[in-house]
């Protein structure tokens, strides 16, 4: 079992173009205030909008001292990074 360190936001069900804004400014604020681990296990479905959320709160908490990690994400997700070129960018829990 690992140790987790920071805040935990669970997203569930689908992160798509169509949902990511409604889980933009929590991340964000989340990110702002302290180190924030994205629990990505309960995600059915992922397009590059979960990437580029997931991006977007690592650069606001970077700009405010703190750390995003991310665990459990699926395979799609995990493929899509890989296609772009951004898996190694995305820090995960051991």
């Amino acid at each position: 079992m690992s140790v987790v360190s920071g805040r935990i936001l669970a997203i569930d069900g689908e992160l798509t173009m169509a949902t990511a804004a409604q889980w933009i400014e929590r991340g964000r604020a989340q990110a702002r205030a302290e180190d924030l681990v994205v629990d990505l296990s309960g995600v059915t479905a992922a397009d590059s909008s979960a990437l580029a959320l997931l991006f977007d709160w690592i650069r606001i908490a970077r700009e405010n001292g703190h750390a995003v990690r991310q665990t459990g994400m699926p395979m799609g997700m995990r493929s899509l990074a890989t296609l772009y070129g951004v898996d190694e960018l995305l820090p995960a829990e051991a």
